[in-house]
């Protein structure tokens, strides 16, 4: 449960002119940034929100329960702040977001919307959309291997050893028969071709069938 100040949800529910939003970035170096879409610069727990970002909310979408929450907030390039060289080295992936909504006449007066991560920053234009991810999005993240069917390696890797370029232009589907049938490679298949699948699962008794019921010697 969020807790408002008083005077901030009375702004609030009246409507008040003078709340903005305001984000607070934290690298996952201990840098951080601040951004606002107020028309002036504010200071939010000792970190300056810079105005001329551009930073807005954009689409978002709140989940009930243990679901992860998505949200992507925007904004312009800025040399002094976000930089597109470090947008593209991946600084910021990973940095965790706090949204804010203040009252910008009293900047004391705020309530923190939201917590992310963000999960990829990426270049639109002259502009930037960041991905975030709730804090729940971990949960839904794969630890280790899962038992299917097809290969999980990638084509040419370590784990793959196929030489790409004896094969110029071809693709792997990730398959068995290909791995074999294709690239002669089936001593290195990552996955589990003979792993029963949906259709064993849901097979029921046939009379004649491998499962009848009938004993056999």
């Amino acid at each position: 449960m969020r807790d408002i100040p008083e005077e901030l949800a009375a702004r609030i529910e009246s409507g008040a002119a003078t709340l903005c939003h305001a984000w607070v970035l934290t690298t996952v170096d201990g840098g951080m940034l601040g951004f606002t879409d107020h028309d002036r610069d504010l200071t939010l727990g000792g970190v300056i929100c810079k105005a001329a970002s551009g930073w807005t909310a954009g689409a978002a979408e709140g989940e009930v329960g243990l679901a992860a929450g998505s949200l992507v907030v925007g904004g312009a390039l800025d040399s002094e702040t976000l930089t597109e060289a470090d947008i593209t080295a991946g600084r910021y992936d990973g940095a965790r977001v706090e949204t804010w909504k203040v009252d910008w006449a009293r900047p004391d007066l705020k309530v923190r919307l939201s917590v992310g991560t963000v999960a990829k920053m990426r270049r639109e234009g002259d502009r930037f959309l960041a991905d975030l991810q709730g804090p729940l999005a971990a949960l839904e993240r794969v630890v280790g291997r899962t038992y299917g069917r097809d290969c999980d390696a990638v084509l040419g890797d370590g784990r793959c050893g196929v030489d790409r370029e004896a094969f110029p232009g071809l693709g792997c589907d990730r398959r068995w028969t290909t791995c074999v049938g294709t690239f002669a490679n089936g001593i290195n298949f990552q996955g589990f071709a003979d792993i029963p699948g949906d259709d064993f699962l849901t097979a029921y008794p046939a009379e004649g069938g491998p499962h009848d019921g009938a004993s056999r010697r």
